[in-house]
Formats: C-alpha cells, sequence, structure tokens
C-alpha cells in the first residue's frame, strides 16, 4: 500500500514539474515572439526614418518604446536621430548620448551619432534662444535601457577611470569614483539606476 502510494505521489510530482515546464517554455516563447514583433516595427520606423517620414518613423519608435522589456541600444540611436528632425533637440541629445555610453567609439552608428548629438546641441542653444516654448520631451531615464550582451558600462560619472579628477585653487584633487568597481564598469542595472539618480554611492572611505 505504502509502495503504491508512493509511486501515485512521484507520478504527480513528475506531471506537476513537466507541466510547470511546459507552461515555462510557452511564455518563453510569447515573450520571444512579442519581441521580435517589436524589433519589426523598430525597423519599420528606420525605414519611414530614411523616407523622411519623421512623424511616422516616431509613431513606431515610441509604440516599442512603450512596450518591450528592455530598449536596445540601436533604438537610443534611432530615436535620438529622428528626434532631431522632428526639432526635438533636446531628447536627441538625450537619446544620442545614451548610445554613445553605450557604445563608445565602436558602436556600428557611434560616429555617426557624436555628428548628430553635435549638431543637435547646436540646434538646442539656438531654440532655447529664438523660442522659449517647452517642447515635450521623452527622456531616457523614463526607461530600462539594455546594455549589451556584456552587461555592463563604462561609468559616465568617471569616465572608466574608476578617479573623479576635480579641479582645485591649488591644483587637482582625486576621489575614487563612489559608484563603479575598480575597472571603472557599471552592471546595467546600476546604469539604469544611476541614470534616474537612484544609484547610491558606494563607501568609499
Amino acid at each position: 500500500m505504502r509502495y503504491t502510494l508512493l509511486l501515485l505521489l512521484t507520478a504527480l510530482a513528475f506531471q506537476t514539474s513537466f507541466a510547470q515546464s511546459k507552461v515555462d517554455e510557452y511564455l518563453m516563447q510569447q515573450e520571444q515572439l512579442k519581441k521580435t514583433l517589436l524589433l519589426r516595427e523598430l525597423d519599420s520606423g528606420v525605414y519611414f526614418m530614411d523616407d523622411g517620414d519623421y512623424v511616422a518613423a516616431d509613431v513606431k519608435f515610441q509604440y516599442v518604446l512603450d512596450h518591450i522589456k528592455s530598449v536596445p541600444s540601436d533604438l537610443t540611436f534611432f530615436f535620438g536621430k529622428n528626434s532631431f528632425f522632428l526639432g526635438k533637440y533636446k531628447q536627441s541629445i538625450d537619446w544620442l548620448n545614451k548610445y554613445i555610453q553605450l557604445k563608445g567609439t565602436n558602436g556600428q552608428y557611434s560616429q555617426e551619432a557624436v555628428q548628430w548629438q553635435k549638431k543637435a546641441e547646436t540646434e538646442y542653444v539656438k531654440q532655447k534662444t529664438q523660442d522659449p516654448k517647452v517642447v515635450g520631451n521623452i527622456l531616457s531615464t523614463n526607461y530600462d535601457i539594455d546594455c549589451g550582451p556584456g552587461g555592463k558600462v563604462t561609468c559616465p560619472v568617471c569616465k572608466g577611470e574608476h578617479v573623479v579628477v576635480k579641479k582645485a585653487a591649488f591644483g587637482n584633487t582625486y576621489k575614487t569614483c563612489a559608484y563603479c568597481d575598480e575597472h571603472g564598469w557599471l552592471t546595467c542595472a546600476e546604469y539604469n539606476l544611476l541614470l534616474r539618480g537612484q544609484l547610491k554611492p558606494k563607501n568609499t572611505e
């Protein structure tokens, strides 16, 4: 009797585990499908942008931003570039800066991102001088940024040097960066918290 009961319990546990694995597999497939569809929307936005339809591109990019779990680095570039064409220069600077922080000089669009960022900065100065109206901006701090497969980003506070240099009256002062590791890196989670001003400094004493 006990042996039979043990067999039944074992079989039940196996079936429960198997069913759970099937549920997990299904959810993973659905998540992957959702991401694939969103990346198609991103590609569609790039097509509209290249075709000069910046408003349609903006709709596509914003849809992806509103529905994707973690913002891919390519979207930070395309959304920043398209924002320039819409006259949203502050927004453009913000998103292009995120791409540059994530990819440095080695990204596929790094050189182009720097060029568009400089143009946006120039136009933003003109805009503030000539047009006092505030343009509504969608800033990157409202989203989780995907840092790529490496999962780490150069610390924007110390520029990856692990040391913060401050100019003083009697020479420079040097202080260990309170945010990154000893190699000047931030994890992706730390980077996103830093962007929001929520990353607490480490005790460097």
